[in-house]
């Protein structure tokens, strides 16, 4: 990832997401990540999931769809989950919930990955959502689409 424009990022900002990016780097980025304030967090991890909703709907071939991220609280997601996407396939229209940054536990660059996880999560079901469904195939669905994302996601931090 270093090297790579993120539009919208500026000075400290992009050193964080840049630091997250190299795993060699992680070890400071997590030290760092306390030092930002939490806006400025907030901020970074908008942009970085709407940066890379840019690059996994052209990976996916999703480019003619308006897909918009929702950062949400708890309250706002079902129980036990990190997202969720709800589709108009008339419209060509999608709307992904992302767990809000301040809602984590975890140190930032694992936060930035976490929300990547779930982006490209539930763009992986509206890829599948032509296929037919039930609620008893909706737990081999969320297996399936679990472990693709882990394999795309683990392919592309490879680079």
């Amino acid at each position: 990832m270093s090297g790579r424009f993120f539009p919208g990022f500026s000075g400290p900002l992009v050193s964080l997401v840049l630091l997250c990016a190299g795993s060699s780097l992680r070890g400071a980025a997590a030290q760092g990540d306390s030092a930002t304030p939490v806006q400025d967090r907030e901020l970074i991890a908008t942009n970085y999931c709407n940066e890379r909703l840019a690059i996994w709907q052209q990976r996916l071939s999703l480019q003619d769809w308006k897909i918009t991220i929702i950062m949400s609280h708890p309250s706002e997601l079902k129980p036990k989950t990190l997202g969720n996407i709800h589709w108009d396939a008339d419209k060509k229209a999608a709307v992904i919930r992302v767990l809000d940054a301040s809602d984590y536990k975890l140190s930032f660059c694992d936060t930035l990955d976490d929300m990547e996880f779930t982006v490209v999560h539930e763009l992986i079901h509206l890829e599948l959502s032509s296929l037919p469904r039930s609620e008893a195939s909706r737990r081999d669905e969320e297996h399936a689409v679990n472990q693709i994302t882990d394999a795309l996601l683990k392919l592309d931090r490879r680079k």
